[in-house]
């Protein structure tokens, strides 16, 4: 029975069983949206756009401070009472007159020019006369000077107001602190002007520079032929010296004669001050002669 029931099974083709019977599962509508078509962009070639380095304002160059403004502060720290530097102790006195040697030492015109070493000689004698007002006038002519002077003249202005600025430094702590003001802007305001380029004739003069001595207004320069010359002179004088201390100590003492007893003891006195005089000056001319003879050999070598 069951074979007979399978066996008048028939399949039917789909499209048969799809036209004359309903479908097992009802159909169902999708809507599927569009999407907008997108076209293709082509590359284009990227354009090269030329562009310089340039220095701007904002480079550390410009942003060095200006010579004039840092000589003008220097200025204005000097702008102290009339008898500041006349009220200074005595030691920090010497400290000011050794700061004035410092700004004023060797050829300030060479190196400074001739109108700015002109108020640098000036500004020095200021210090060591301890004028204060003068020495504020001429510091405020600084500012205007530096502008007109070369680059070699700048760094030789900066050299020195270094070698002055330590100098006040080392004067310590004094009144309201001025003399410290004064030192580190004159530091500061030195070690900027040093920084000027320096031509080499500058270094040519830098490498034949002598030395110099100063006597108040009065500078001698070192040469190993100068110091020749006085070592002759220590020679000379001491030869002199030397003569003139025996011929008055060949006088005896029993030939000299005078009224009465006190203007004989003046007069030996006075034989021995001579004496000991002469004898002094001798041998200082012989430790002068052989220091002399030992700084124009040292002065030659550094020649050669």
């Amino acid at each position: 029975m069951a074979t007979a029931s399978l066996s008048s099974l028939h399949l039917l083709p789909a499209s048969k069983l799809s036209s004359n019977h309903a479908p097992l599962f009802p159909q169902i509508t999708l809507h599927i949206p569009s999407f907008p078509r997108f076209k293709t962009l082509k590359p284009k070639p990227l354009r090269r756009i030329p562009f310089a380095l340039t220095e701007s304002s904002d480079s550390p160059k410009s942003l060095d401070p200006d010579p004039q403004f840092l000589l003008k502060e220097l200025s204005d720290c000097f702008v102290l009472p009339p008898d500041y530097f006349k009220k200074l102790p005595k030691d920090l006195r010497l400290d000011l007159n050794d700061a004035a040697f410092d700004l004023s030492n060797g050829p300030v015109k060479d190196e400074c020019g001739e109108e700015l070493g002109d108020t640098l000689l000036n500004i020095s004698r200021a210090w060591e006369l301890a004028d204060t007002l003068t020495s504020a006038s001429l510091m405020s002519k600084l500012p205007l000077l530096v502008g007109s002077v070369t680059s070699n003249n700048k760094s030789a202005l900066g050299r020195r107001l270094v070698s002055v600025s330590r100098r006040f430094q080392g004067m310590g702590q004094y009144g309201q602190g001025e003399l410290q003001m004064i030192a580190k802007v004159m530091n500061r305001t030195g070690k900027l002007l040093s920084t000027s380029p320096v031509t080499e004739v500058a270094n040519d003069e830098a490498k034949q520079e002598t030395k110099v001595l100063k006597f108040g207004d009065l500078q001698v320069e070192l040469t190993p032929e100068k110091a020749y010359i006085g070592a002759v002179i220590g020679v000379i004088f001491g030869i002199v010296s030397w003569q003139l201390g025996q011929g008055i100590q060949s006088v005896p003492e029993s030939s000299l004669e005078y009224a009465n007893d006190n203007a004989l003891r003046l007069a030996k006195s006075l034989r021995g001050a001579l004496l000991a005089m002469c004898y002094s000056s001798t041998i200082l001319s012989g430790f002068a002669t052989v220091g002399l003879i030992l700084l124009g050999g040292r002065l030659k070598s550094k020649d050669e």
